[in-house]
């Protein structure tokens, strides 16, 4: 029996605005010794010509390329080209995901984040970082608050102006900007304070980070945001239920949502903005309103949220395995309580919200098969009564929670039960 031959080790080698000349000399070594180099065209043209490796620049889209591309130099002695550091925002995170973190040999140049912060003189550990390159510019909005310091990685040239016109336009026109081009080489420029609503930024280094010093509006961190925050036909999860929803969901880094009846979007998008690592689906059956959640969800800085349009449970059947469920409509469709739970993981999270007495006979009987919390959720606002203050009471929702047990119950259908 023939052994297989191990991988060959590929390494990672992060790279500065001052090219060759900034580079370590472990990291010199490494691309001397490689038969090939692979980089963008502007990493491969900082090469100097002692470095005689086979030059082969990424293709786009870059992913689902990589496997192919490594595949295609198999055998021989490959380094890949990074800008700064290779794992922060960079190709070594593709790289650690697609071929394992075991082959890799990662050599880290400071990446342009801690050139900003030594050059502004910002603590790194206080400073948030937004990257903009191949992510949509919306997402910056769920950095903004007041007081706030942010560094935004431009994704080109005009990435200066798309940056001071969002915060315009999101209430921070007073924030304070300014722009690092080409950091740590000889031709690196810092750009004077000016406003985010100031004249228009003149496009420049296409190699740039944006300083933000926030002021504005702040911005509100747990569940909840105001029901004006949303566009919204009136069906919407109401601020305080809302809250309150959340919190029996419990989000956790790294989990998925799907958010069944999403109406306005709100409980997938609060969902997302617990945590950037958050992921969430929204499925609504209309077509206006699923349009109005992404809207919604581009305003409010996650536009990472998936939309699927269609009706549930059919439009269900192709996603990926839930960490939790949200059920806010359509409680008595036929078998979407069933493929909600069936589909949920081991140890995962179901919340069920409702406001009529029929989907709340459906709830307890689930809520007497599974155990979970069934409340009542009330909530009074005060309005003026003539020349007195009285209390208008908004319609009660009745909510179930569970978690899922990890042995699948042998019990007959609460369909069935209370049929």
């Amino acid at each position: 029996m023939t052994a297989t031959a191990p991988e060959s080790e590929i390494a990672v080698v992060g790279l500065g605005a001052d090219g060759w000349a900034g580079l370590a000399p472990v990291a010199r070594t490494a691309l001397a010794a490689a038969e090939v180099v692979v980089g963008g065209p502007r990493q491969l043209d900082l090469l100097p010509a002692e470095v005689t490796a086979e030059r082969v620049p990424w293709p786009s889209p870059l992913r689902p390329a990589v496997p192919g591309l490594l595949a295609a130099h198999a055998g021989r002695r490959v380094a890949v080209l990074a800008s700064g550091d290779p794992m922060f925002h960079g190709i070594g995170r593709t790289l650690a995901e697609t071929v394992g973190a075991e082959r890799l040999r990662v050599l880290p140049h400071p990446s342009s984040v801690s050139y900003a912060c030594a050059r502004l003189g910002w603590p790194v550990e206080d400073t948030e970082v937004v990257s903009l390159v191949g992510r949509p510019l919306a997402q910056l909005t769920a950095a903004l608050s007041d007081g706030r310091r942010l560094l935004v990685l431009s994704a080109d040239a005009h990435g200066p102006a798309q940056v001071a016109a969002l915060l315009a336009e999101r209430g921070y026109g007073a924030s304070r900007l300014r722009v690092l081009e080409q950091l740590g080489g000889d031709r690196e420029r810092i750009t004077g304070e000016r406003r985010a609503d100031g004249p228009p930024h003149p496009a420049g280094d296409p190699l740039n980070i944006v300083a933000v010093e926030c002021a504005g509006p702040r911005a509100q961190l747990v569940p909840g945001l105001p029901d004006d925050a949303y566009e919204s036909d009136g069906q919407l999860t109401k601020r305080h239920v809302r809250a309150a929803t959340l919190a029996a969901l419990a989000p956790a880094p790294g989990e998925l949502l799907w958010d069944v009846g999403g109406g306005s979007g709100s409980i997938a998008i609060e969902w997302l903005r617990a945590h950037r690592s958050c992921r969430a689906v929204s499925v609504e059956r209309d077509p206006v309103r699923a349009a109005r959640i992404e809207r919604n969800a581009a305003a409010l800085g996650v536009p990472r949220l998936r939309t699927v349009q269609g009706p549930a449970p059919a439009a269900l059947a192709e996603l990926p395995t839930p960490d939790a469920v949200f059920i806010g409509g359509g409680l008595t469709a036929p078998g979407l309580l069933e493929a909600c739970w069936q589909a949920l993981r081991p140890g995962g999270r179901l919340v069920a919200n409702t406001v009529t007495l029929e989907s709340e006979a459906l709830l307890a009987a689930w809520y007497g098969r599974y155990g979970g919390e069934l409340v009542k959720l009330s909530v009074a606002h005060a309005v003026p009564v003539g020349g007195f203050t009285g209390w208008r009471q908004a319609m009660p929702v009745t909510q179930w929670s569970a978690v899922k047990p990890a042995e699948p119950s042998l019990a007959p259908s609460v369909e069935e039960e209370v049929q």
